[in-house]
């Protein structure tokens, strides 16, 4: 596995990238990829969905009761709506865990399809797992970095909306760092998404952007149900930019080094 001194030299001395090759190979990827990519999507609608309609669950049974309000009168109304405050206090603390599961959850999912991506891109042999890296030893690890990625993500907001769109780049590309290098730690890892989001910051922006508008044009030519087809290929391109700015090692397979 890179160190890395040696992760970031090679960021430093990566070659100029061309546009349409790695547009172009992605194309030739999502066709090998696309089923990965849309059971990947299944997979985490199924595994938030319950968690999306248990948080909705007091929002209904609020509306529940201003509606049943209406049978009695005004007065009635605002005896019901009066409730404490206090009362929200576990909605809002459900919705705190949910939006960190959620964001461990696709960081996770994304590192492991990428994993499954190298493996079809070069010919490899290893399992289509969905769930690689969350499991030991990476879970802590991908909690780390969804927390820190987030944190960055706000932090980013609050300063109006160009740094937010800085760090698209760079948070996009730890994910990819990380799926590949997933012995640094999760400072190594932001740095080295930092340092080649600097360096490929615009060719990375332009192919995310056309990537995406896409991915939903032709989803959308396929009567909408095509867009959970083709939201993975905006993956795609993230994932030429670190091979080609920093490439893989013949090592033995990370599935492997497990045992």
């Amino acid at each position: 596995m890179n160190t890395i001194n040696t992760l970031l030299e090679k960021i430093e001395n990566s070659k100029t990238l061309d546009f349409g090759d790695i547009f172009s190979r992605s194309i030739e990827l999502f066709k090998k990829v696309w089923v990965q990519g849309l059971v990947m999507l299944l997979l985490m609608m199924v595994i938030l969905v319950p968690f999306y309609l248990m948080m909705y669950l007091p929002l209904i049974g609020i509306g529940f009761i201003e509606a049943d309000s209406y049978q009695y009168g005004l007065d009635s109304i605002q005896n019901n709506t009066e409730f404490s405050p206090l009362l929200m206090i576990p909605f809002f603390i459900f919705i705190f865990i949910f939006s960190i599961v959620a964001m461990v959850l696709s960081f996770g999912m994304k590192a492991s399809f990428y994993r499954i991506c190298k493996l079809k891109d070069l010919g490899e042999a290893g399992s289509d797992d969905y769930f690689f890296y969350l499991k030991k030893p990476y879970l802590g690890k991908v909690i780390t970095l969804s927390i820190m990625t987030f944190g960055i993500s706000i932090l980013a907001m609050l300063l109006c909306v160009l740094p937010l769109i800085y760090v698209m780049v760079p948070i996009t590309l730890i994910n990819v760092i990380f799926a590949f290098n997933p012995d640094l730690s999760a400072s190594e890892i932001i740095k080295a998404g930092f340092k080649l989001g600097n360096k490929k910051w615009f060719i990375t922006f332009g192919l995310i952007i056309v990537s995406s508008v896409l991915a939903e044009l032709v989803g959308v030519l396929m009567c909408f149900i095509g867009l959970f087809v083709t939201a993975s290929f905006v993956y795609l391109p993230a994932y030429y930019v670190y091979k080609d700015s920093v490439g893989f090692e013949k090592s033995v397979d990370i599935e492997n080094s497990q045992d």
